[in-house]
């Protein structure tokens, strides 16, 4: 072996190569259970997984080496571990954020101790007022894609698989695989220096939020930033191994719009992807590239399209195909706002075009409007139409985005499991309404006890009861499962 087989994994060439020696290497003479490498790697998922501290899992290393036999070869201390884990290409950058997710601390704003857009302070602040200096208010972990990429190559297999789009058999007139969609031939006919090589990554992203504490606080919200390879077959593609966690954004509210700020350091990685990464290891081919990569687009749920695109997703013109031309109206009995027109998508000589009483009264003659491409998006938001756009978004810095056909997609199993299970929730309750109506109460009285302050707003306590009451009653009703409560309702166990 010399220098040029291990990639770029350190400033030390052969430290790479140590690593894949301590994979073979068993934790101690004799033991077949265990190497070196997945022992690390087992302790350091505990540490992760039970929140332990540096010094507490030092002495958990150091009391593992003392109670396994001479010659074992676990480390002393979690810098030893760091070292090993590292050399895998495995860091993550831990970068302070705006509170009020105005800038991240990086690049100009490094080393500012206050925000430059709305002056609050860096550090968190203590239940004593005073702040903690050097414990940062908010944190986002970014966990680069490009050295993920490059050992994606370095395997045999995997780098086999990422040309798998490019000797697969199309079906005409059929779209079987992203291949066959428009944005994946635009890339390819636009720039065919790009297209011509099949190792270049062809990706998605998705982004939503989640409660990492389940429906204890229902008000934590943790957004994840996923990266997906289409270059890989079906059956790869979608396993766990090769979706990428790029970001994770903290909580505890939402970044909503603002969630460009987060992006900013993937859109770097991003741009740099496009212009190439010289010297990537082929190991199926035994030789070096230059690896480029497109983003196709985003898949996410309707709020979440909103964020990343900068579309209005609610009020009168939330259609960001119909955009300024959104058929709506406001439901007069429950004072919110419906979407009408929507069989202009229907063939034109459909029966439900003519049915009137069904609908609004109306037959429908009109046709479905052509969606907006990049260009004009682009053109609109960069002339201040703030009716239907937000915001310009961060992805039309990537120089290809404006040209893409499809730059945000819908995740239609996702958004109909969130109406399925509404609907499924609200029939129940109204098939079981004296077996709920004790947490109605129960949850009002939650309510009050945790928003004192809002105690005689009547509106805003009904507004909260509606809006949580649903995930509230499956977490009461899951706990008091698991204490063998035998009040529980069989209807409701079930």
């Amino acid at each position: 072996m010399d220098d040029n087989d291990f990639g770029d994994f350190g400033s030390d060439p052969y430290e790479f190569a140590n690593v894949i020696g301590d994979g073979d290497q068993p934790v101690y003479p004799g033991c077949r259970k265990y190497t070196k490498l997945s022992a690390l790697v087992k302790l350091y998922n505990l540490k992760a997984k039970h929140g332990m501290s540096d010094v507490c899992f030092t002495e958990l290393l150091i009391l593992q080496g003392d109670l396994l036999p001479e010659g074992n070869t676990i480390p002393t201390s979690m810098y030893e571990a760091k070292k090993t884990l590292c050399a895998l290409g495995l860091s993550y950058e831990k970068m302070h954020a705006c509170p009020n997710d105005c800038i991240l601390y990086r690049k100009e704003y490094e080393d500012s101790t206050n925000c430059p857009t709305c002056g609050i302070s860096r550090w968190k602040e203590g239940k004593d007022s005073i702040l903690k200096e050097g414990v940062p208010a908010k944190v986002v972990w970014y966990f680069p894609p490009i050295p993920r990429f490059k050992r994606m190559f370095q395997s045999h297999e995997t780098a086999k698989s990422l040309t798998w789009h490019a000797a697969r058999k199309s079906i005409d007139s059929q779209m079987s695989h992203p291949a066959d969609s428009p944005s994946w031939k635009l890339l390819d006919d636009k720039w065919p220096e790009f297209g011509n090589e099949p190792r270049n990554l062809r990706l998605a992203l998705s982004s939503d939020g989640f409660n990492p504490h389940s429906s204890l606080s229902s008000r934590y919200s943790c957004w994840p930033v996923i990266l997906v390879t289409y270059n890989l077959p079906p059956w790869l593609c979608m396993k766990r191994k090769f979706m990428m966690l790029t970001l994770l954004i903290s909580g505890p509210k939402q970044p909503g719009n603002d969630i460009d700020v987060y992006l900013e350091p993937l859109i770097d990685d991003l741009k740099s992807l496009w212009l190439g990464i010289r010297g990537v290891y082929d190991a199926h081919n035994g030789e070096y590239f230059t690896l480029k990569a497109a983003l196709m687009w985003t898949i996410n749920d309707f709020p979440a399209y909103g964020n990343l695109s900068g579309c209005v997703v609610k009020g009168y013109k939330a259609c960001p195909i119909c955009d300024d031309d959104t058929p709506s109206h406001r439901l007069k009995n429950g004072h919110k706002i419906c979407y009408i027109g929507h069989r202009k998508w229907l063939p034109i000589n459909h029966p439900y075009r003519r049915q009137r009483a069904a609908f609004n009264g109306k037959p429908e003659y009109g046709i479905p409007p052509e969606p907006l491409t990049g260009e004009e998006v682009l053109h609109m938001v960069e002339n201040g139409d703030r009716v239907c756009w937000k915001k310009k978004s961060i992805f039309f810095d990537l120089e290809y985005w404006k040209y893409l056909p499809v730059r945000h997609a819908l995740d239609v199993m996702h958004i109909e499991k969130n109406v399925c299970d509404s609907i499924i929730a609200h029939l129940y309750v109204l098939d079981n309404t004296e077996e709920v109506l004790p947490y109605i109460e129960q949850h009002m009285i939650h309510i009050k006890t945790a928003y004192p302050k809002f105690r005689k707003r009547i509106k805003w306590l009904q507004d909260k009861h509606n809006s949580t009451f649903i995930q509230w009653l499956r977490f009461k009703v899951q706990c008091e499962l698991e204490e063998d409560n035998h009040g529980v309702s069989e209807n409701l166990g079930g």
